[in-house]
């Protein structure tokens, strides 16, 4: 090109210069322009005013009728909460084997270890779950049952040295032995300060956990791995945003635990199994428990944003921040509600509502205000009120509780002092809770 020629392109070069700041951002200039960054409120005055969908639309009046309408009105609830939160379950075939591949005695004799290769297979390839299970080893009748889900194997859940280390993926964590993404020996016994099973044994309770990755790794690949892997008809997509996301594939893996343990474990009462979980597995626990009432009890511990806390609150994380960190824990329906909490058809007080007429227990930590506290409390009284509804028992407590106070009955609550954990405080008094599902001989 000659002089000239180039000489005759400085208008236009100009004009686009000064028009720059003007001119549309590509998709590409979106995604890697810089994000505001996010600023939890935890200001009480700060929450927006905000009015509560109802657990029940109508008041029957009776016990009885009330209890009639609830029928519908859970159905109405399962529904929402599956299409706009948390997505739908595969209604596809598949095969369920649980062999038992290890077993023994553990603490000292008081309890018996068994593990099981719970194994689901479809027409397009198989998932292998860990199961862990310890019981009191001379129990003389069935014993009740904690079900959850740990976060980085069964094997940092004591130091027993018999318990399985997982080959699943595992996220970075050089305080559980991680190494390139697998977990390894380093990793033994370094939760087990959270598990606190011999305290359970010696209660009489038994315990049952799984590593949640061997459900379905805590990473965001476009579902392509875990049991999604097993349902690829049913993968989320732009096309089908109400399917399941993670916590739904958690939920409905402990649900194939719980089928294996009603199979094998004969020392474990079925009809005492309670389904618990910390942090994002408490959200997981929530959901297990509204999707499968075989569940006798439901516990969450220090679940927050997504779990037991208010959304409409918008104290510590929110919808927003939630989905923006975790985009394959719900389904993509979820994604329309971030900063849009005032147009949602539903909130969390109804989520544990539907775990009447079953014991329902939800804790919190008094400094882990990320997962809004006094969010989590509002919602458990709200239920409790249902509960009362029905015949029930309501929480007792009438107001946000001091540090260190447990409320335990039909609908339980308690604020532990410190931060975001769960600790020996948080199971003696799951352990008093459990003890109250009495069944019929």
């Amino acid at each position: 090109m000659s002089r000239n020629n180039w000489l005759s392109l400085i208008p236009a070069v100009f004009a686009l210069i000064t028009l720059a700041p003007f001119i549309p951002k590509t998709i590409a200039q979106e995604k890697t322009a810089p994000v505001k960054p996010f600023v939890p409120n935890y200001d009480e005055a700060k929450i927006p005013e905000y009015v509560l969908p109802p657990i029940l639309m109508v008041h029957s009046g009776s016990v009885e009728a009330t209890r009639l309408a609830w029928i519908a009105r859970r159905g109405e609830l399962m529904k929402v909460f599956t299409e706009q939160m948390f997505g739908s379950y595969p209604t596809a075939d598949y095969d369920l084997d649980c062999q038992e591949v290890e077993s023994g005695e553990a603490f000292d004799g008081k309890a018996l270890r068994q593990q099981f290769a719970v194994t689901l297979k479809t027409a397009s390839g198989a998932q292998r779950i860990d199961l862990l299970v310890y019981s009191p080893k001379n129990a003389t009748r069935p014993v009740p049952c904690f079900l959850g889900l740990n976060f980085r194997g069964n094997h940092t859940t004591t130091a027993d040295p018999k318990v399985l280390i997982p080959v699943s993926w595992a996220p970075k964590d050089d305080d559980a032995g991680v190494v390139n993404n697998r977990s390894t020996e380093a990793g033994r016994g370094t939760s087990s300060r959270h598990w606190e099973i011999e305290m359970l044994i010696e209660n009489g309770c038994a315990v049952a956990t799984a590593y949640c990755g061997d459900i379905d790794p805590d990473y965001d690949d476009q579902f392509q791995n875990g049991v999604h892997a097993l349902f690829p008809e049913h993968r989320p997509s732009a096309e089908h945003p109400e399917r399941w996301g993670t916590i739904a594939a958690w939920s409905w893996g402990l649900s194939r635990l719980l089928d294996c343990i009603e199979q094998k474990v004969k020392i474990v009462d079925p009809r005492r199994v309670a389904v618990i979980g910390h942090s994002r597995l408490g959200k997981t626990s929530l959901w297990a428990g509204a999707s499968d009432q075989r569940f006798a009890a439901v516990i969450s511990n220090d679940s927050g944003c997504g779990g037991a806390a208010l959304s409409r609150r918008e104290i510590g994380e929110t919808l927003w921040r939630i989905n923006n960190s975790f985009p394959h824990w719900f389904c993509g329906n979820f994604k329309k509600y971030s900063n849009n909490e005032a147009n949602m058809p539903f909130d969390q007080h109804q989520l544990l509502a539907l775990a009447a007429p079953r014991p329902l227990y939800v804790a919190s930590a008094s400094e882990d205000l990320w997962a809004d506290p006094k969010g989590e409390f509002l919602a458990t009284q709200l239920a409790g009120e249902f509960y009362k509804q029905i015949g029930g028992q309501p929480l007792a407590l009438k107001d946000f509780p001091a540090p260190n106070t447990a409320s335990v009955g039909q609908v339980s609550y308690h604020l532990r002092e410190g931060k975001h954990d769960i600790l020996a405080w948080d199971w003696k008094n799951y352990i008093e809770f459990i003890k109250l599902m009495v069944v019929p001989d």
